[in-house]
């Protein structure tokens, strides 16, 4: 296992319907090995010049480096915001057993 090859990729969503659509995606794709949504959140953040708030959802999928532009390329295309946050933090360590199941669980069969 080299370090920093699992990462978590952090998106969110308007709506938990949205957000388990573009987690049933990267699951069947197999581009991710788990995902995990929480929500509701409040974000504020500035859009077009003026500080916003709302209620999302959060999406942390697990994978690993070398799938990154499949998952940001598919929750790029199934999302309803112009500018989707879409970021991966990388995973420094974790449990062996757990990692390996990521690499067997995100193969990428049908990306």
């Amino acid at each position: 296992m080299e370090k920093n090859e699992y990462i978590i990729v952090i998106s969110t969503t308007e709506t938990k319907d949205e957000a388990k659509k573009i987690a049933q995606i990267l699951i069947e794709k197999k581009i991710v090995a788990c995902i995990q949504i929480s929500g509701p959140i409040l974000s504020l953040y500035w859009w077009e010049g003026k500080i916003e708030e709302s209620e999302e959802w959060r999406i942390m999928a697990k994978t690993t480096n070398k799938l990154y532009d499949k998952v940001e390329r598919c929750i790029r295309q199934n999302h309803s915001y112009s500018v989707p946050q879409i970021i991966s933090v990388s995973i420094s360590d974790g449990f062996a057993e757990y990692l390996k199941w990521i690499d067997d669980s995100a193969t990428a069969l049908f990306a």
